[in-house]
């Protein structure tokens, strides 16, 4: 999509980031069950005080999806090894899917990644998740780590993904 942006969130885009990350976890069946995962998808300004919150935005402006950056040993990460980052809550408003908000969100974090030094990017997807989304990691490269897989709640499985990253 031409136009597209990917920028840091503001304070005045974290009711928009809330809506539709709920949304999209919604339309994807993810929330089905769930005690309280919904809140802590909503609660951006925690998200942001603990990592990097990222908006893609079309030309006009309006945000299309959100990502969270974080790196090991911070509140959100769960999987990243010292050196290595991660990111968490990627999710595309379901108006706005197959825009290519996405995979703009996911290059960015992979970008700063690389910038920051990081050796590789981790990632964790439900099992069973949208065949779009692994789709796109797929693409972009990422590899199963099944010694990483765990499980934060009975019937939730979230496989591991990591990504390398060449080293200069």
């Amino acid at each position: 999509m031409t136009g597209l942006n990917v920028r840091a969130a503001t304070p005045a885009d974290f009711p928009a980031i809330a809506r539709l990350t709920v949304a999209a976890y919604e339309a994807d069946g993810q929330l089905k069950g769930e005690n309280g995962y919904g809140a802590v998808l909503a609660d951006v300004p925690t998200r942001a005080e603990n990592g990097t919150v990222l908006v893609a935005e079309d030309a006009a402006g309006r945000v299309l999806g959100s990502v969270t950056f974080v790196l090991p040993g911070t509140r959100y990460a769960e999987l990243a090894d010292p050196g290595e980052a991660e990111f968490r809550m990627l999710a595309v408003d379901p108006a706005a899917q197959g825009l290519g908000a996405g995979a703009a969100l996911a290059r960015a974090c992979i970008d700063r990644a690389g910038e920051l030094g990081c050796s590789a990017v981790m990632i964790c997807v439900r099992d069973g998740m949208a065949e779009k989304a692994r789709r796109l990691y797929d693409l972009l490269g990422f590899v199963r780590m099944p010694e990483k897989d765990w499980s934060p709640l009975p019937g939730v499985q979230l496989l591991a993904l990591r990504l390398e990253l060449a080293r200069a």
